[in-house]
This record gives structure tokens, C-alpha cells and sequence, in this order.
């Protein structure tokens, strides 16, 4: 671990003595982790944190007092606002109203995140002339009720439409609108019967959707395995009801020299596990901390 990563590690030790955090955060990344992870910030440490110019990592800190953060959401700064939008509390009342109402749509898109936000204001949100304050909204309002969802399953702008149709189930009455739409076409298949229309579509991201279909009968996956794409091909390989002797055949015509599409075929037929996470950095004395920071020059 190089001396960076080890002030910032320090930086968000628990129960740290007040002067070691002061030290730390003259330092400018060892500063940003204490700002946005520390429970323990004092007054002084706070305003040090601001006039040293990490208020956004600050504003992002859930244990900071609401003053702070109710302060913060006036920062001049847009990205400063949007840290506090995405997780603060209506503490003063009003306070997102106000972040609603926002200039900036950064700052609205991060209020879209906000899991405390009541229906209302999410609803609010769902209308808004920014498109990716209606993205968010679709992101972290699953539980959005059937006439908001209608509205982003049916948007003017293509992503939020596309973003829409992956998170709800849509209503059956709108299932053939977005088999209708090029822009979420591929995402609806999973909602419809497949069939030799979408197995046969000119867009190669619906026959792969046709082919990953839980229901897909077998004379289609029989189409869709003389596919001309490789990645529908190779979806009929990884699918666990295709025979052995035809997955053999399959992934015989998949070969390629580009070593990002193999690995992108091989893992989609055989995942692969993520690494252990990274075992916590050990706990220093005051010894060793002092240490740290004079080799740090802080």
C-alpha cells in the first residue's frame, strides 16, 4: 500500500484523537475520506474540511449534523448540492422542496436517488423536463404506482423508455406498444411468447433476447442456433436445456481473435466468481500513526 492509500486508511480508523484527524486532513485524499466517512468530524474539523475545499465529500457524510448539510445544499457549487440531495433527510422542512426546484438537474437527478423521498415528491420528480431525473426516478423508485409507470414506460426520450421497460413489469395492454418500439423492442421480448417473427427479427440484440427467453420452444432455439451473430449463437450455448451434442457444435463456431469477445462469450457460458474482497488494512497505534503522518511531513 503506498503512503496515500495509508493516510486514507488511517483517515477513517475509528476513535482516532482529535489532533491526529486535524493533521490528516491537511492531506488532500486522507481529507476526503475523513470528510465523507468520519462520525466524529467537531466543528472545527468541519469548517477545515470546507475552507480546505472537500465540501461534496462532506456534504456526502450521512453522520454530519443536518444544519451542516442543510447549509451545504445552498453550496455554490452544483455537485456540492447534488452529494447532499441523495441521501439528506427534510430537515429544515422544506429542504427538498427547495433541492426540487433546483437549476441544476444534476442536483434534481440526485435527489431521484434519495430513498427518503415520499411518493409525492418522486412523482414530482417522474415529470420532470430533464431526462435523467426521469432515468433515476425509474432506477430507485421500483414500487413506482401503475400510472407513473405507465408514463415512463411510454416517454419521449428513448433511455428513460429503455430504462423504464427494464425495471417494470409493463402492463399486458402495453407489451405490443414496446415489442412495437425499436428502443425497448429487445427489452419487451422477455414479457412476450416467443416466435418466429422475433426469432427471425433484423435486430440481433431481439434474437438474442428470443434466445435467452425462459420459455423458448425448441424448433426456435433450432433457428436461433444457426443464427449469423455469434453472440445470439453463443447465448443458445449457455442456455442449460440445450442438448450437449449441439452446445459442442455451437461453441465450435465460436472462436475468435479478439481476446474482450471471447471472454465475453466464455462468461457468459461459464461465470466466473469474483475475488475475495480486500481484507481490511490493520488498526494503527498512536505510535504507529504518528509515524505515518511524519513520514508524511504532516
Amino acid at each position: 500500500m503506498n503512503l496515500d492509500a495509508e493516510l486514507s486508511a488511517l483517515a477513517v480508523q475509528e476513535d482516532l484523537p482529535a489532533d491526529v484527524v486535524w493533521r490528516l486532513l491537511q492531506h488532500p485524499q486522507a481529507r476526503r475520506s475523513a470528510a465523507l466517512m468520519r462520525k466524529d468530524l467537531t466543528a472545527a474539523s468541519i469548517e477545515e474540511v470546507i475552507r480546505l475545499g472537500s465540501a461534496r465529500s462532506l456534504a456526502a457524510n450521512t453522520h454530519v449534523p443536518a444544519r451542516v448539510r442543510a447549509r451545504l445544499a445552498e453550496h455554490p457549487e452544483p455537485s456540492v448540492r447534488a452529494a447532499v440531495a441523495a441521501s439528506v433527510a427534510d430537515e429544515p422542512p422544506g429542504l427538498w422542496t427547495r433541492l426540487a426546484d433546483d437549476q441544476d438537474p444534476c442536483v434534481r437527478s440526485f435527489l431521484a436517488m434519495n430513498e427518503h423521498l415520499p411518493p409525492e415528491l418522486l412523482a414530482a420528480l417522474a415529470e420532470d423536463p430533464e431526462p435523467s431525473v426521469r432515468s433515476n426516478v425509474v432506477q430507485y423508485w421500483r414500487q413506482a404506482p401503475e400510472p407513473v409507470r405507465r408514463a415512463l414506460l411510454t416517454d419521449s426520450d428513448p433511455n428513460v423508455r429503455r430504462s423504464a421497460a427494464s425495471a417494470y413489469l409493463p402492463p399486458a395492454d402495453l407489451v405490443p406498444v414496446l415489442l412495437a418500439d425499436p428502443d425497448t423492442r429487445a427489452i419487451a421480448v422477455r414479457h412476450a411468447d416467443p416466435s418466429p417473427e422475433l426469432a427471425r427479427d433484423p435486430d440481433s440484440g431481439v434474437r438474442g433476447a428470443v434466445a435467452a427467453h425462459p420459455n423458448l420452444p425448441a424448433e426456435l432455439r433450432a433457428v436461433l442456433a444457426a443464427d449469423p451473430d455469434v453472440f445470439v449463437r453463443n447465448t443458445i450455448a449457455a442456455r442449460p436445456d440445450t442438448p450437449s451434442p449441439l452446445r459442442e457444435r455451437l461453441v465450435a463456431t465460436l472462436a475468435t481473435d479478439a481476446p474482450l469477445t471471447e471472454w465475453s462469450l466464455s462468461f457468459q457460458r461459464n461465470p466466473h466468481t469474483c475475488p475475495p474482497p480486500t481484507p481490511a488494512p490493520p488498526r494503527l497505534t498512536r505510535e504507529q500513526a504518528e509515524d505515518l503522518l511524519d513520514r508524511a511531513g504532516l
